[in-house]
C-alpha cells in the first residue's frame, strides 16, 4: 500500500493545524487572507471522484465543518471553498475568507501580488481561533 505524502508545494507554502479524520487541515501562509486547504490523507488521489464514497462523505462534511468555522473565526463576508489543482494534482480543497475591501475583492486571490507571511504570534492565535472555532 502507498503511503499518503503531502505534496511539496502545499508543505512550503503552508503549515498543518490539526489532523482531521480524513484530512490534514493547513494554513497558507499568506496573511492578507485567512486561507485553509484540506488535504485527503489518501495517497494517489487527485480528484474527488478517486476517493471511496465513505472518504467523499467526511471530506463533504470536514470543508462545510472548516467554513463554517472560518466563518465564524473571521465574520467574513463570503467563504470561497475549491478544489483547484491544475499544478498541485494533488487532491486538497481550500477554505478561503473573504471581505469586502480585502486584498483584490472581489477577484480571486490565485496569482495576485506577493504572499504576506504571518509572522509567528499572528499564526498562533488565528490557529488557536480557528481550532476553538472548530471545536465549538
Amino acid at each position: 500500500m502507498d503511503k499518503f505524502l503531502l505534496d511539496e508545494r502545499l508543505a512550503r507554502d503552508s503549515d498543518l493545524l490539526v489532523h482531521l479524520g480524513l484530512c490534514e487541515l493547513r494554513l497558507i501562509n499568506d496573511s492578507r487572507w485567512p486561507w485553509l486547504v484540506l488535504v485527503p490523507k489518501r495517497p494517489g488521489v487527485s480528484e474527488v471522484f478517486d476517493l471511496t464514497p465513505l472518504d467523499q462523505a467526511v471530506l463533504t462534511f470536514e470543508q462545510n465543518t472548516v467554513a463554517a468555522a472560518l466563518k465564524s473565526a473571521t465574520g467574513a463576508t463570503k467563504i470561497n471553498v475549491a478544489a483547484i489543482g491544475n499544478i498541485v494534482r494533488q487532491l486538497h480543497v481550500h477554505v478561503i475568507a473573504r471581505k469586502e475591501g480585502d486584498a483584490n475583492w472581489p477577484g480571486p486571490v490565485w496569482g495576485h501580488g506577493t504572499a504576506v507571511p504571518y509572522g509567528e504570534d499572528e499564526r498562533r492565535t488565528f490557529q488557536q481561533k480557528i481550532l476553538e472555532a472548530i471545536h465549538s
